[in-house]
This record gives structure tokens, C-alpha cells and sequence, in this order.
């Protein structure tokens, strides 16, 4: 198959605000051992790209931004008996977890983190579920396994994640309590398995807390927090928690969590978690086993995906700073992604 030269992609020079992100011509990555190469259809958009690009995650620049592609593969592995990628061919439609470089017309990704798309998703959607998904599923396996009939927090309920988390939990037995901060997102997450939300835009934390403590059993608080926001909750988490209880913080949408001690945690035996998804995923195996459940929740329509525009953003500067502005802004409900098609 004959490919372009170059390509267009979205390229941080420098730290800063969405006004750094730029759609600019760079060349087209080249088949290297280990990979295939993709041409992208859609691309899912995560806040953990806004942390690369304010220069919180650091990492070399310029960077093609982008973790979420999906996909028709268009060149092999120059060694593909060596590298297992007998389950690829020219022409599959494929999914994969990338660190960055997938908000770009194609895009280099590792085999060990490339799964085929089942029959009954379309590639945008598996672009749009996929690493959001297998956060909320390695969150509810592994960073704190939820039993049924146990009481679970969820921030930013209303959020990709958080709508994911909310329909897992609901699926394995789990009692979900919400928090959002419009009554519009309120409902959204009522609609995918939260029993209650509390609304926390124009409430004092401290209130919120209290409010969400006194919707568990005698209100002897949770048995986890899933916290995604970061600073601005992490404090609540320890009067919302039961003894006993997991603290699960994963994002920093509201900044960092500042050092703390660690006697903090004895108050109530708490423990406390800082996961990433890299490190649940760290070997093929893991990302098969985490993909293959996700895939199959899916089928069995336990897990459905809600799109904040269901036509996606353009791969355009202005579609691009649009999308980041929106997702910091909290304007957005579920999954951003862009649409890369012809």
C-alpha cells in the first residue's frame, strides 16, 4: 500500500493553554519492529492530554498529543513472526493505547497494546471507550475490588470516566453516589447507575461531604472513593470514607494533590491508592484479558457509551483548542474524540 509522505497532526511546541495546540504537516511514521502501522478514523480525546500540555506530565516537545486511536492498520511489522502480530492484517480494523502520537492522520502503535474491534463496534466507538473504559474496569478489579453490595463515591460523575465507573459499579452490585455540578449531568449520571448525586458547583465541599456521607447506611460513610478531580476533593475523602476504606485518586482535573503525611491515614485505617492505567496494563496478557471484558461488557450491553458530540471535533486548530477549552471548562458530558476520516 502506498502511503503520504506527510500527514497532518496535532503538535504541543510548548507548554501552556489550548492556544498551544497546533494542527501542523509532519512526516508519516515509519513500520519499526514491535509496531504497526494505523491509518486513524477516530481518536479519543482524555483529560490526561490538558497535563502533557500544561507540562504537569512532562515530557519532551513537540509532542503529537493523542493516546486513543483507532483505525485500519496499513503496514506490518518489519518482523512480524518475531513480534506475534499474526492476529494483524492490512485492512484490520484495530484499537490501541499509545503514549501520544493518536490525534494524528496515522499513527505508530505498539502490538502489545493493539486489539482487533469486534464485529458489533465501530471505530469511533472503540476509540471513545477504549482507554477511558479500561481505566474504570482496572479501577474496580484491581485498585480497589469492589464486592457487591458496598457503597461507592464517584466524582465527576458525569465525566467519560465517570459514567463508565458508574455503569460497571452498577453492574457488579455496587451502590453509586455521584457528584456533578449541574442538575443537567445530575440526571445524566442517574441514567447510567448512579442512585444518588449530590451537586457540588455552588456548594461548600465541606457541605457535600456531609451530604454524600448521609446517603450510606447509618452514614458510616464508603467503602471507596473513585476521586478523578484531584486537590479539590482529595481533603473530603477522609470524612466520607468508612474505617477501612479505599481512597482511590486518579486524576488531577482540579490540580495536583499536595504532599501530605502518611498518619493521615491511620484516622480510619484509609487506604490510599494513586493509580495509572499504564502500570495495570503493563504487559499484553493484562491488556488482553482488561480489553476482551471491556469488549464483552459492551456486547452484553452492560456498558454503553455516551458521546459529548456524537459527530466528534475536526483535527483542526480551532477544533482542537475548542475541545480542550470545553473539557476544562466542564462543558462536556461523556466521551470527546475527533473525527479523522477523509
Amino acid at each position: 500500500m502506498a502511503l503520504p509522505e506527510r500527514m497532518r497532526a496535532l503538535q504541543v511546541s510548548e507548554f501552556g493553554g489550548p492556544d498551544v495546540l497546533q494542527v501542523v504537516e509532519v512526516p508519516v511514521p515509519q513500520p519499526k519492529p514491535g509496531h504497526i502501522l494505523i491509518k486513524v478514523e477516530a481518536s479519543g480525546i482524555n483529560f490526561i492530554e490538558t497535563y502533557f500540555r500544561k507540562g504537569i506530565y512532562k515530557t519532551p516537545l513537540p509532542v503529537i498529543l493523542g493516546n486513543e486511536p483507532a483505525g485500519v492498520v496499513v503496514a506490518l511489522s518489519p518482523n512480524p513472526d518475531e513480534d506475534k502480530a499474526a492476529d494483524f492484517k492490512i485492512g484490520s480494523r484495530v484499537a490501541a493505547y499509545v503514549s501520544n502520537g493518536a490525534h494524528a492522520e496515522y499513527c505508530l502503535v505498539p502490538i502489545d497494546k493493539t486489539a482487533l474491534i469486534p464485529d458489533h463496534l465501530s471505530t469511533r466507538d472503540a476509540a471513545s471507550i477504549l482507554l477511558q473504559g479500561l481505566t474504570a474496569l482496572t479501577l474496580v478489579r484491581e485498585a480497589h475490588p469492589v464486592k457487591a453490595g458496598e457503597y461507592a463515591l464517584v466524582h465527576a460523575a458525569a465525566g467519560g470516566t465517570g459514567l463508565l465507573l458508574c455503569q460497571i459499579l452498577k453492574y457488579l452490585g455496587v451502590h453509586v453516589i455521584g457528584t456533578v455540578s449541574t442538575e443537567d449531568k445530575a440526571e445524566l449520571a442517574r441514567q447510567n447507575g448512579a442512585e444518588k448525586v449530590v451537586l457540588y458547583h455552588s456548594t461548600p465541599i465541606e457541605q457535600v461531604a456531609s451530604q454524600v456521607k448521609a446517603l450510606t447506611p447509618g452514614g458510616a460513610g464508603f467503602h471507596v472513593v473513585f476521586d478523578g478531580i484531584g486537590s479539590a476533593t482529595f481533603d473530603s475523602a477522609f470524612e466520607v470514607l468508612a474505617r477501612k476504606g479505599s481512597l482511590v485518586s486518579f486524576g488531577n482535573a482540579s490540580g495536583t494533590v499536595p504532599p501530605f503525611a502518611p498518619l493521615k491515614l491511620a484516622s480510619k485505617n484509609i487506604k490510599l491508592t494513586r493509580p495509572t492505567l499504564g502500570n495495570y496494563i503493563a504487559t499484553r496478557d493484562e491488556f488482553m484479558h482488561y480489553s476482551e471484558e471491556l469488549f464483552a461488557l459492551v456486547a452484553g450491553g452492560h456498558v454503553q457509551l455516551k458521546l459529548h458530540e456524537e459527530n466528534g471535533y475536526p483535527l483542526s486548530t480551532e477544533g482542537v483548542q475548542r475541545a480542550h477549552s470545553d473539557l476544562e471548562g466542564r462543558k462536556t458530558t461523556g466521551k470527546l474524540y475527533l473525527s479523522i476520516l477523509d
